[in-house]
């Protein structure tokens, strides 16, 4: 077991962290003020080969999956809301590849991602009023109408919502049949019925554009259903029947693969809040004046970073982290390599990284003092950036319940195939048993037969 990255893999971390330290970092003040796109960091980042086709193909080509984890990371700890910006359409392009046919792949993710200094945009529509982690609750509806499939409904919280080149939307075609009744499908630019409705302002995330999808009698090619007419009646009448699918929604099995990258961008922002609270307090920064005041330890007085109360909290920070990147990288390396991640790895890499990004920047925050809420400060940032973290591709809570569900189903499972060993044993010692007694009695009848004999053959000699 290696823990240590490769020479590739290094090389990228070190890009990636150039350029969040040149570019992102510079920039992320005014977007998060003004709530802009950061349309020229993009463009920046395709220079700098961070972004595109060819971007997501070196990603997709990494054996271990660690590439995309180290990315989502290092962009986050530069600024989550530009991160975001940058990655959104890569859900969209998940979303593609999940559900769509190869001949829908190729014609649609270079629409996603643009060729050049031609950069655009995807965006990934599943969230409605009333349904955001519960995603069979779906009301957005699609109808065939001839040829073409007519939408309506209502989307929200959509990363590049309304401004993306291509929309992947998640509508019900059947809604008796919950999730199973649902389909995805794609949407060009400019169809007509497709708008954008609120734009959020948010807490933080601020320079990724968050907005509703307003779907009104949106008409699109039959086509543009992913996965094509044939796929979609096989799914419904195996739903109609009863049979099992074999597989969660096209939504869900799109969160899936994106949740270990997800806990990795947490990650950035608590890292990006460990590292400058280290710095600060190694510069001569003071810590909460109050905390100092109470404090009667044996190293009081002392520079910050030699006091044991501020020691006890950086470590407790540096472990959190530490423990919850392992959990990531591990899980992004199952998904990778293709071992199932029947015990809610995934899951728990983002419920882990969640919890820790929010719990690091409080911590720091209360450890810093007043300080830490100025804006002349990123730590406040860092803060608010976090707490989304614990929301969106489902909430904490959701999360924990995924986890369980597929821990107890990996315990029956286990449960199971053991009592199927336990059943083949005592199978195979009764016959053995049998087999024993067999012989046991063929044996003796041997034995009895040839003493008959010889009895019989003693009687004739003494005759």
């Amino acid at each position: 077991m290696d823990f240590s990255l490769s020479d590739d893999q290094q090389e990228f971390k070190a890009l990636c962290r150039r350029f969040a330290a040149e570019v992102m970092r510079p920039a992320a003040p005014k977007h998060d003020a003004e709530e802009s796109v950061p349309w020229e960091v993009m463009k920046e980042a395709r220079r700098w080969g961070l972004h595109g086709i060819e971007h997501v193909q070196r990603l997709g080509a990494d054996p271990d999956g660690q590439l995309s984890v180290i990315y989502a990371e290092e962009l986050h700890w530069g600024c989550a809301g530009i991160a975001l910006a940058l990655s959104a359409s890569t859900l969209a392009a998940a979303g593609l590849a999940s559900s769509g046919t190869p001949e829908q792949i190729a014609r649609w993710i270079p629409e996603v991602f643009g060729a050049g200094d031609d950069g655009r945009l995807g965006a990934y529509a599943v969230t409605e009023p009333q349904a955001g982690s519960d995603v069979k609750s779906l009301r957005t509806t699609a109808k065939l109408d001839g040829d073409e499939w007519v939408l309506n409904g209502t989307k929200v919280f959509i990363s590049n919502g309304g401004i993306a080149d291509v929309h992947v939307v998640v509508a019900t075609v059947d809604p008796e049949l919950g999730h199973r009744g649902q389909a995805s499908f794609v949407i060009g630019k400019g169809t007509p019925g497709l708008r954008q409705g609120k734009k959020e302002s948010k807490l933080g995330i601020r320079a990724s554009h968050t907005a509703e999808v307003v779907l009104e009698d949106c008409r699109i090619p039959v086509e543009n259903l992913l996965g094509g007419m044939e796929k979609l009646e096989r799914k419904l009448e195996r739903a109609r029947s009863g049979q099992s699918s074999g597989r969660a929604s096209g939504a869900l099995a799109t969160f899936e693969l994106t949740r270990p990258v997800v806990g990795a961008s947490a990650l950035g922002i608590a890292q990006a809040a460990y590292e400058w609270t280290l710095a600060y307090l190694d510069n001569d920064g003071s810590i909460d004046p109050i905390e100092a005041a109470l404090d009667d330890s044996s190293s009081a007085g002392r520079p910050p970073l030699e006091r044991q109360g501020v020691q006890q909290v950086l470590a407790q920070v540096a472990t959190e982290i530490e423990a919850a990147r392992l959990l990531v990288q591990r899980a992004s390396w199952m998904g990778r390599t293709g071992i199932p991640l029947t015990g809610g790895q995934g899951s728990m890499s983002k419920l882990k990284s969640g919890d820790v990004a929010m719990w690091a920047t409080r911590t720091l925050m209360d450890l810093v003092g007043p300080a830490a809420t100025s804006t002349e400060y990123p730590l406040e940032k860092w803060f608010r950036d976090a707490k989304i973290y614990q929301l969106f591709e489902g909430t904490a809570e959701i999360q924990r319940l995924v986890i369980s569900r597929m821990q107890a189903e990996e315990y029956r499972a286990r449960l199971a195939e053991g009592a199927e060993i336990a059943a083949d044993a005592i199978k195979d010692a009764n016959g053995d048993r049998a087999s024993t007694v067999g012989a046991a009695a063929r044996a003796a009848e041997t034995v009895a037969s040839g003493n008959g004999a010889g009895a019989e053959d003693q009687s004739k000699t003494t005759a």
